[in-house]
Protein backbone atom coordinates (compact mmCIF):
# COMPACT_ATOMS: atom_id res chain seq x y z
CA UNK A 1 0.00 0.00 0.00
CA UNK A 2 1.36 3.57 -0.94
CA UNK A 3 2.05 6.01 1.46
CA UNK A 4 0.12 9.67 1.50
CA UNK A 5 2.40 12.45 1.86
CA UNK A 6 -0.30 14.57 3.60
CA UNK A 7 2.02 17.53 2.76
CA UNK A 8 1.71 17.15 -1.02
CA UNK A 9 -2.00 16.34 -1.21
CA UNK A 10 -2.82 19.36 0.84
CA UNK A 11 -0.76 21.67 -0.50
CA UNK A 12 -3.16 22.21 -4.15
CA UNK A 13 -6.05 23.23 -1.80
CA UNK A 14 -3.16 25.40 0.09
CA UNK A 15 -2.69 27.42 -2.90
CA UNK A 16 -5.95 27.46 -3.84
CA UNK A 17 -6.52 29.37 -0.76
CA UNK A 18 -3.43 31.71 -0.76
CA UNK A 19 -4.29 33.01 -4.27
CA UNK A 20 -7.46 33.46 -3.33
CA UNK A 21 -7.64 35.77 0.21
CA UNK A 22 -4.55 37.30 -1.71
CA UNK A 23 -6.05 38.08 -5.38
CA UNK A 24 -9.96 38.88 -3.68
CA UNK A 25 -8.33 41.56 -0.86
CA UNK A 26 -6.37 42.91 -3.61
CA UNK A 27 -9.21 43.40 -6.79
CA UNK A 28 -11.62 44.61 -3.81
CA UNK A 29 -9.35 47.23 -2.66
CA UNK A 30 -8.96 48.42 -5.82
CA UNK A 31 -12.74 48.48 -6.45
CA UNK A 32 -12.89 51.16 -3.47
CA UNK A 33 -11.08 53.73 -5.87
CA UNK A 34 -13.85 52.98 -9.35
CA UNK A 35 -16.71 50.93 -7.52
CA UNK A 36 -17.40 49.15 -10.58
CA UNK A 37 -18.25 45.82 -8.76
CA UNK A 38 -20.49 47.76 -6.35
CA UNK A 39 -20.87 51.47 -4.19
CA UNK A 40 -18.63 50.44 -1.48
CA UNK A 41 -19.83 53.62 0.39
CA UNK A 42 -23.37 52.03 0.96
CA UNK A 43 -21.58 49.24 3.50
CA UNK A 44 -20.09 52.36 5.27
CA UNK A 45 -22.03 51.97 9.16
CA UNK A 46 -23.95 55.65 9.25
CA UNK A 47 -22.63 56.14 13.11
CA UNK A 48 -19.20 55.53 11.70
CA UNK A 49 -19.82 58.05 8.38
CA UNK A 50 -20.74 60.92 10.83
CA UNK A 51 -17.96 60.36 12.82
CA UNK A 52 -15.53 60.37 10.13
CA UNK A 53 -13.82 63.77 9.48
CA UNK A 54 -13.37 62.81 6.18
CA UNK A 55 -16.05 61.49 3.23
CA UNK A 56 -17.05 58.13 3.37
CA UNK A 57 -15.77 57.70 -0.04
CA UNK A 58 -12.10 58.82 1.21
CA UNK A 59 -12.56 56.76 3.86
CA UNK A 60 -13.35 54.02 1.80
CA UNK A 61 -10.48 54.74 -0.35
CA UNK A 62 -8.19 53.97 2.81
CA UNK A 63 -9.73 51.02 3.59
CA UNK A 64 -9.06 49.97 -0.19
CA UNK A 65 -5.19 50.49 0.67
CA UNK A 66 -5.63 48.45 3.59
CA UNK A 67 -7.47 45.65 1.43
CA UNK A 68 -4.63 45.38 -1.33
CA UNK A 69 -1.28 45.15 1.37
CA UNK A 70 -3.57 42.42 3.26
CA UNK A 71 -3.47 40.98 -0.08
CA UNK A 72 0.26 41.08 -0.53
CA UNK A 73 1.19 39.91 2.50
CA UNK A 74 -0.88 36.83 2.40
CA UNK A 75 0.82 36.44 -1.24
CA UNK A 76 4.05 36.76 0.10
CA UNK A 77 4.02 35.81 4.13
CA UNK A 78 0.64 33.49 4.06
CA UNK A 79 0.47 32.36 7.73
CA UNK A 80 0.33 35.94 9.32
CA UNK A 81 -1.56 37.25 6.01
CA UNK A 82 -4.29 35.00 7.01
CA UNK A 83 -4.45 35.93 10.46
CA UNK A 84 -5.08 39.62 9.15
CA UNK A 85 -7.17 38.50 6.83
CA UNK A 86 -9.57 37.11 9.26
CA UNK A 87 -9.33 39.62 11.56
CA UNK A 88 -10.72 42.18 8.99
CA UNK A 89 -13.51 39.99 7.45
CA UNK A 90 -14.40 39.72 11.27
CA UNK A 91 -14.18 43.39 11.57
CA UNK A 92 -16.07 44.05 8.36
CA UNK A 93 -18.54 41.58 9.57
CA UNK A 94 -19.29 43.19 13.35
CA UNK A 95 -19.82 46.41 11.66
CA UNK A 96 -22.00 45.45 8.84
CA UNK A 97 -24.25 43.49 11.81
CA UNK A 98 -24.32 46.47 14.13
CA UNK A 99 -26.22 48.20 11.64
CA UNK A 100 -28.34 45.32 10.99
CA UNK A 101 -28.04 45.83 7.05
CA UNK A 102 -26.50 43.14 4.83
CA UNK A 103 -26.47 40.43 7.08
CA UNK A 104 -26.23 38.21 4.55
CA UNK A 105 -22.72 39.98 3.48
CA UNK A 106 -21.99 39.59 6.91
CA UNK A 107 -22.16 36.00 7.04
CA UNK A 108 -20.44 35.56 4.25
CA UNK A 109 -17.67 37.56 5.69
CA UNK A 110 -17.77 35.11 8.75
CA UNK A 111 -17.28 32.10 6.78
CA UNK A 112 -14.61 33.94 4.67
CA UNK A 113 -12.69 34.86 7.94
CA UNK A 114 -13.07 31.24 9.29
CA UNK A 115 -11.32 30.03 5.75
CA UNK A 116 -8.40 32.75 6.23
CA UNK A 117 -8.00 31.74 9.78
CA UNK A 118 -7.46 28.06 8.55
CA UNK A 119 -5.42 28.89 5.98
CA UNK A 120 -3.15 30.81 8.15
CA UNK A 121 -3.00 27.53 10.14
CA UNK A 122 -2.34 25.91 7.56
CA UNK A 123 0.52 27.81 6.15
CA UNK A 124 3.28 26.36 8.67
CA UNK A 125 2.88 22.97 7.50
CA UNK A 126 3.28 23.57 4.05
CA UNK A 127 5.82 23.76 2.48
Amino acid sequence: MESINLNQSIKPTFNLLKLTFGIVPIVAGLDKFTNLLTNWEQYVHPGIASMLPISASAFMMIVGVIEIVAGIIVLKKTEIGGYIVAAWLTLIALTLLASFKFVDVAVRDLVMAIAAFSMARIAKFVK
